[in-house]
């Protein structure tokens, strides 16, 4: 299995199988921003407008790849403020059931983790369901939840739920310190 670093390119040879990913996320109950049931023309759809922030810089994504099928995806949304230059949200991690247990979620994390540091991101934040088996990747790879907001997005089913704030330092001086300046993009 490899875990490829997007381009618009790549995306477009990729998006109906990243489709068949959101479409089968969604299926078993995971709150990725989508109702149930999900047709695969609006998820295809949904993933060929991310090219537009790959190009431009204002998202990076990760696919891993098996036999030439995605089966999991991370990414990282950057934010657009001057004075947010230094931080990133991690969004849409998703494993295909198949492809779960086998520490995938874990290495698609790690590589955008990495990637962040290395582009002088020193801080990192995520949303994500209560209670759902993310939270315990997230914890287990080092990342800190500061709270919860009830009712905050509808599950795949459309029932509120709540969802849990977590933030991860990356990129930081061997002190821990932060970077004397934002990066610029």
């Amino acid at each position: 299995m490899k875990i490829l670093r997007m381009d618009p390119v790549r995306l477009a040879a990729l998006a109906e199988g990243l489709a068949d990913l959101l479409v089968d996320t969604v299926d078993d109950g995971a709150s990725v921003g989508f109702l149930a049931p999900l047709d695969h023309a609006e998820a295809l759809a949904w993933w060929r407008t991310r090219a537009d922030g790959l190009r431009e810089g204002r998202l990076a994504m990760w696919a891993a790849v098996q036999d030439g099928r995605p089966v999991g995806t991370v990414a990282l949304a950057f934010a657009d403020k001057p004075n947010s230059g230094h931080r990133a949200e991690l969004v849409k991690l998703m494993v295909h059931r198949d492809a779960r247990g086998r520490g995938l979620g874990r290495r698609l994390l790690a590589a955008a983790e990495e990637t962040a540091a290395e582009s002088g991101i020193t801080l990192l934040h995520l949303d994500t369901e209560t209670d759902s088996g993310a939270e315990r990747l997230y914890t287990a790879a080092g990342w800190t939840r500061i709270g919860t907001i009830p009712d905050y997005a509808a599950d795949p089913g459309g029932v509120l739920r709540p969802t849990s704030l977590y933030f991860k330092r990356v990129g930081t001086a061997s002190d821990g310190a932060p970077r004397e300046k934002a990066p610029t993009r």
